[in-house]
């Protein structure tokens, strides 16, 4: 027997779609770079250190100046 109407997952989608539509275009994402968080003597928290392109976990690691290091793709703005 057809249905008039829609319904379940296909129904959502649609109504998702709609939604955005009536939002408009989305801003575009900032780029996102990695970046180096860790601690250091001067600063115990977990804090950023600088982007990856710029500053190497494995040379602050070894020199004892940076320990607890992570690299995170964050938002470049």
């Amino acid at each position: 027997m057809p249905r008039g109407y829609m319904e379940g997952p296909a129904a959502e989608e649609a109504d998702r779609r709609l939604e955005e539509l009536e939002r408009g275009p989305e801003a575009e994402e900032a780029e996102r770079r990695l970046a180096v968080f860790g601690s250091t003597e001067d600063e115990a928290e977990s804090h950023f250190l600088g982007w990856r392109d710029e500053v190497d976990p494995d040379e602050l690691f070894e020199s004892g100046r940076a320990w607890g290091l992570k690299v995170v793709r964050r938002s470049a703005a």
